[in-house]
């Protein structure tokens, strides 16, 4: 299989992220390319009509998009424990959180990115901003008994938007007002898992 990709994409790290904990690197080859919301790589168009990534090519079937798409399928692939039926609900909306979290800090950046300054919306962005803000100090308040449990998906999409937003947006200062979420991420970067996908 082959997972088209770019490094820097918190939904590309997510799927990296759990290649690593479910030793399914020797299965996977990760391809990278160079796409954009402006100008979509052929090849990623060719896996995934939205021309976003990730997206798995498989040896068998059509290719599969979507990081929660891929990393369940993986997880399933594997006979992995990311998905845990017993806690099923509260393990894919902590995804979900997650998801959100990336969705707009990465708007955040194209805004800043591909828009000409002329055309940039302060008001926008910071809509973008408050939707990620609000989802951090949700999961600080409300899901640490949670992340200090056994690693599920929701652990690795948590650390993997919070690290995007060091990457991107780290003037925002996301740790000030959430001490235990700061803590729990500077402890779960350390995994190998992280410190591999790191950028």
């Amino acid at each position: 299989m082959k997972l088209l990709m770019s490094p820097a994409s918190p939904f590309v790290r997510k799927v990296r992220v759990v290649l690593r904990e479910l030793d399914l690197l020797d299965q996977v080859e990760e391809v990278t390319v160079t796409t954009t919301p402006l100008a979509s790589d052929p090849a990623v168009v060719a896996a995934n009509p939205t021309g976003k990534i990730p997206a798995l090519v498989r040896d068998t079937g059509p290719a599969i998009y979507d990081s929660r798409v891929i990393t369940r399928f993986l997880n399933d692939h594997a006979g992995g424990t990311l998905y845990p039926q017993a806690r099923i609900w509260d393990v894919l909306t902590l995804e979900a959180t997650a998801d959100a979290i990336m969705d707009a800090t990465v708007l955040m950046t194209y805004e800043a990115r591909l828009r000409p300054e002329a055309q940039q919306s302060s008001d926008w962005v910071e809509a973008q901003w408050g939707k990620a803000s609000r989802s951090i100090a949700a999961v600080n308040a409300r899901w640490m008994s949670h992340l200090q449990g056994p690693i599920d998906i929701g652990h690795v999409g948590i650390a993997c938007a919070l690290s995007y937003v060091d990457l991107r947006h780290d003037a925002r200062g996301w740790r000030q007002g959430n001490d235990a979420l700061a803590q729990w991420h500077a402890t779960f970067v350390s995994r190998a898992s992280m410190a591999d996908t790191a950028v």
